[in-house]
């Protein structure tokens, strides 16, 4: 039995998938459903997890070489918010793009962890390095 780390069996599943350069999307709860894409699904209530959450949570496991978020991130979210989500992703390449881009990113990733997060635009993609 797992005592430690990512519990969830459907994430390590998914994780464990995952090769160099493959990405993988964190979204909040209104992300659009991707059909043939594996989406885990762990939206509880409002902002739990969150995608910060799932980030940290999978980080310790998951060696990040890229991320991209929506520009439209940085335009709806408070300076406060932008640093919590820039700290989390210390040390990795963010590149900000247009949403309707970023969606276009989506159906190449391995799979989708939707959470429960209310924060405008903190969907991201993660690209394994």
């Amino acid at each position: 039995m797992i005592k430690t780390g990512i519990l969830n069996p459907q994430i390590n599943s998914l994780l464990s998938r995952v090769r160099h350069t493959n990405t993988l999307v964190i979204a909040d709860r209104g992300f659009p459903f991707w059909p043939g894409l594996e989406t885990v699904d762990i939206s509880l209530v409002d902002d739990l997890p969150t995608v910060l959450q799932v980030l940290r949570a999978i980080r310790p496991n998951f060696q990040i070489g890229k991320a991209w978020m929506a520009r439209e991130f940085l335009k709806y979210n408070s300076a406060a918010t932008q640093a919590a989500f820039a700290k989390a992703l210390q040390g990795v390449e963010l590149r900000h793009e247009p949403h309707l881009k970023l969606k276009q990113r989506v159906p190449g990733a391995i799979g989708l962890i939707r959470s429960g997060d209310t924060i405008q635009y903190a969907n991201m993609i993660l690209q394994s390095a």
